[in-house]
Formats: structure tokens, C-alpha cells, sequence
């Protein structure tokens, strides 16, 4: 399991630009941020023994990016790390977003 810290680096490695959650200022796709949405803790005796953080990372692209895509998923394959995936179009903001959820 890696750390959201790592997770960040990992991202890094595709190349784009990433945030944790936003970036302060608007970015040109393809972009990366990522979140905590929301936590799947393991407990034992009404106690949290193992922290779980579900992890959302949302590749934006201006067009349908498979290259960008691909190179995300071989980020995240060559880390160890499993993921699910789902895309939408964002009408208002003219823009793709690809979410893979995962757990750290």
C-alpha cells in the first residue's frame, strides 16, 4: 500500500502537471489531481487498526486523450497499484475527466 505522498510522485512520473484536490491557478490539459474522498478503515474491538483512504485521480484532457490515458494507468500498473475506472464529459467546462479510484 503507498502513501498519498507517494501516490504524488508516482503521478509525477507521467509527466502532466498534478494537485492535490486544485491547482491555485488554470492549467492547460492534460492535468492530474487527486483526493481523499473519502476513508475505508479496517477496525477491530470498536478501534481503527488500519487506516484506508479511498483515492480519487482525475486525468482532465481537452479531447478524448488515450495516449494520456495510457500513460497514467502504466504509471499506477508499474507501482503495484490496482484501480477502477470512469470517464464523463464536463459540458460546462468543455473538458474530459477520466476518474480511477484506488486506496492508499
Amino acid at each position: 500500500m503507498k502513501t498519498l505522498e507517494e501516490l504524488y510522485g508516482i503521478l509525477k512520473t507521467t509527466g502532466y502537471p498534478v494537485a492535490y484536490r486544485f491547482f491555485e491557478t488554470p492549467q492547460k490539459p492534460p492535468y492530474i489531481c487527486y483526493l481523499t474522498a473519502y476513508s475505508n478503515n479496517q477496525s477491530a474491538d470498536n478501534v481503527v487498526w488500519k487506516k484506508i483512504n479511498h483515492v480519487q485521480i482525475e486525468l482532465y484532457t481537452d479531447k478524448k486523450d488515450r495516449e494520456a490515458e495510457q500513460k497514467l494507468e502504466d504509471a499506477l500498473k508499474s507501482a503495484g497499484i490496482f484501480f477502477e475506472s470512469a470517464e464523463t464529459y464536463i459540458d460546462s467546462e468543455k473538458i474530459y475527466q477520466k476518474v480511477y479510484e484506488t486506496e492508499v
